[in-house]
């Protein structure tokens, strides 16, 4: 009985024949060569097709498959190990494959199509996430200097600052405190950078009129040091650490408007 087939249901010559196996229910382990090759034949007889290439793939199939059914009605061939050849095996195995790699395709493009029913949104960025920027590692800071070398400087500038006190004279009377603010201590440091764009660290908190305008410089330049407008330089774990002020990173007072005031 002749089968009704188009050329364009099928993508080459394993696809025909893995069409016939499953269209007869046959084990693909156990082909039935003969009838396989004549329902095969009887389809490449009906081709009409003017493209040379794709009809030399089936010719070249069909081929093979008259090759492995003449090989059928010979005697059995066997192995070294005495095991018998089967004539079908290399057939097998690149019907095997290429079922494989169809079912492989099949899932991709169901894929395909399922991902091209969606519309996805063009991907939007808060203006305050592309703002930000991420503050830099303290190693980055401070670089070879450690934070007990700036922890000895600032002792020994509270030491200076205790020095220039009169023991006797300071306990007269009361002593107003002084409010200091640090954002307008972080200006004054600043304008001092800007002026100087490069000071003794030492130097700098020595110059400063009280122990309370000490501590707060100090942590005025950690401020800065920690935002990127301040570098710290030593050049030996002997030398004195040196302030340099990088003039890009100027920040005024209302970028310390959160920091409080003392």
């Amino acid at each position: 009985m002749g089968i009704e087939v188009k050329l364009e249901a099928f993508e080459g010559p394993l696809d025909l024949l893995l069409h016939l196996i499953e269209k007869n229910k046959i084990d693909i382990y156990d082909i039935p060569i003969a009838e396989i090759t004549d329902q095969y034949m009887e389809y490449v007889n009906q081709m009409k097709t003017a493209d040379l290439d794709m009809m030399s793939d089936f010719l070249l199939v069909a081929a093979q498959l008259i090759n492995i059914k003449s090989r059928m009605l010979l005697p059995k061939e066997e192995k070294e190990n005495g095991e018998e050849i089967d004539p079908r095996e290399d057939l097998v195995n690149r019907l095997l494959e290429y079922k494989m790699y169809k079912y492989s395709a099949e899932i991709l493009k169901g894929r395909e199509d399922f991902a091209s029913s969606f519309i996805f949104k063009e991907p939007t960025i808060p203006s305050e996430v592309a703002e930000y920027e991420e503050k830099p590692e303290i190693s980055e800071i401070i670089g070879d200097l450690t934070l007990a070398k700036l922890h000895n400087i600032f002792n020994f500038v509270i030491k200076k600052q205790a020095d220039k006190t009169d023991p006797i004279r300071s306990s007269f009377g009361k002593i107003k405190k002084e409010p200091i603010s640090m954002s307008e201590s972080v200006n004054r440091l600043q304008n001092y950078g800007k002026e100087h764009k490069y000071f003794s660290f030492r130097e700098f908190l020595i110059n400063q009129p009280s122990r309370l305008h000490v501590v707060v410089s100090f942590l005025a330049v950690l401020e800065l040091m920690k935002v990127g407008a301040l570098k710290a330089v030593q050049e030996d774990k002997d030398s004195d650490i040196v302030i340099e002020f990088v003039e890009e990173k100027i920040f005024t007072l209302e970028d310390y408007k959160d920091m409080g005031e003392e």
